[in-house]
């Protein structure tokens, strides 16, 4: 790994939430390849912090999975095989379409107009061409369809999963049109939302897990993930 000009300085050392948060979306935005080794020294002097909160930082990713701590090697990136990805995302979706019968019905007034400002957010940042910060509403955005089916084990499953997948599912919404879809689907889905119409959303939900399925597959292109 090379040092990248673009990596800013962590301003708290000591802030365990902050470096974890900086060294995830390096992660999710392609800064490490799939089974790199993280470089703890190298890393530790880009970002300006000891090692000791990156090592703390590194074993909370790899609680979440993103990281896989290896003996005798380190801390790498998690590597799937497609058939892997496509069986994650699969289970999500199965998970999403169905606790929207149990949001449609179970969640509130303020669940919805929170929701809608969430959307409303991911939009803005849409428009703005802020990738990242598109990219974690949107993630917000179907862990809110989760929880508000007021199910924790569902809801523990689903966040377990989505964070394996966050760096995979980054890849490819630098697609002009493919990113335009996606949008188009989550407009879909709010408006389906508002009106707790679920079979408009289950459907929606479905076609959103093909697209997502078909940008990844592209993206890859055959190679690890």
């Amino acid at each position: 790994m090379s040092a990248s000009p673009t990596i800013e300085k962590v301003a708290r050392q000591t802030l365990h939430s902050e470096v974890t948060s900086r060294l995830r979306d390096l992660i999710v935005q392609g800064h490490f390849a799939p089974g790199e080794r993280i470089n703890e020294v190298r890393l530790g002097q880009d970002l300006g912090v000891s090692r000791t909160p990156l090592r703390e930082a590194i074993r909370t990713l790899g609680s979440e999975g993103i990281l896989a701590l290896v003996p005798n090697r380190g801390a790498v990136v998690r590597a799937f095989s497609m058939q892997d990805v496509v069986d994650m995302i699969e289970a999500l979706s199965v998970i999403e379409q169905g606790c929207a019968l149990l949001a449609c019905e179970k969640a509130t007034p303020a669940e919805l107009d929170l929701f809608q400002q969430r959307h409303l957010a991911m939009l803005a940042a849409y428009r703005s061409r802020e990738r990242l910060h598109y990219f974690q509403l949107n993630q917000q955005l179907h862990g809110l369809i989760v929880s508000f089916a007021r199910n924790q084990t569902l809801m523990a499953v689903h966040e377990d999963i989505q964070a394996k997948l966050k760096r995979i599912r980054f890849l490819g919404n630098d697609d002009p049109a493919v990113w335009a879809r996606a949008v188009a689907e989550h407009n879909r889905i709010a408006a389906f939302l508002q009106r707790r119409d679920y079979d408009g959303l289950a459907s929606v939900l479905r076609a959103h897990k093909d697209l997502t399925i078909e940008r990844i597959r592209k993206s890859a292109d055959g190679r690890v993930l």
